[in-house]
């Protein structure tokens, strides 16, 4: 059994995008020789595909029973639903958390617990928007069922996590493999470019966070298991 940690080592832009990257760098170089308006937008689609794939540190709570958001973006649907079966969560309703990324958030994701992956399921699909009810069941997807250990609280029930295509986004990248075991916060893969991340919740587990909030990957708190606070409800403050 393999261990996926995070290194204090590592650079602040994930490898996935080096090539797009350095692509987008060449293609201003070209443009800056034009001059001109299209010197212009080739700057700053440069530095906005630099900006996309930046892997900022983050600091993750590590307090037995958190469950932790797996990405940055925005709550669009808290849901109880039956998982579909290949994700081999049972046919009981679970809290769904569905997260949208769009172009300008961080796309790396993160393990929202310590576990062992069980299952790892790739779905070919649509690319309808990411922010749509459907999308989790319509999209191309890549899902990862992780049994929870060490001293969980829920230690040996179980978790997904599903990255999700979007409308824009045509790749996703998952690193981690069934048997790999993965720490709270550690990174495991990326979308590109704008996308949707699910979590299903253990049974029996609230969530405290509410539609519309906007989620830090590997640092915001979506759940805690050892607590025994209701479902949140929030409201939009002007």
């Amino acid at each position: 059994m393999t261990q996926m940690t995070n290194s204090t080592q590592r650079p602040y832009f994930h490898r996935a995008g080096w090539p797009f990257i350095a692509l987008f760098l060449l293609v201003a170089m070209v443009l800056c020789f034009v001059g001109g308006v299209a010197a212009f937008v080739g700057i700053v689609l440069a530095g906005w595909c630099f900006y996309f794939f930046r892997d900022p540190a983050r600091v993750t709570p590590t307090r037995p029973g958190l469950i932790i958001s797996p990405a940055d973006g925005k709550v669009v649907l808290i849901q109880d639903v039956v998982p579909d079966p290949e994700f081999e969560l049972g046919d009981e309703p679970r809290t769904r958390i569905s997260i949208f990324l769009n172009v300008f958030d961080v796309h790396v994701n993160r393990s929202p617990a310590e576990g062992t992956v069980v299952a790892r399921r790739y779905r070919p699909g649509k690319f309808v928007n990411a922010a749509l009810d459907k999308a989790s069941v319509d999209n191309e997807r890549m899902g990862l069922t992780l049994k929870l250990t060490g001293d969980h609280p829920k230690a040996g029930e179980t978790l997904g996590v599903v990255q999700i295509a979007g409308l824009v986004a045509r790749r996703i990248v998952c690193d981690a493999q069934e048997g790999q075991s993965l720490q709270t916060g550690a990174h495991y893969g990326i979308i590109r470019f704008g996308s949707r991340t699910d979590v299903y919740l253990p049974r029996g587990v609230a969530p405290l966070v509410a539609v519309g909030q906007y989620m830090i990957g590997g640092e915001t708190v979506l759940a805690d298991c050892a607590g025994t606070e209701p479902a949140r409800a929030g409201v939009v403050r002007a």
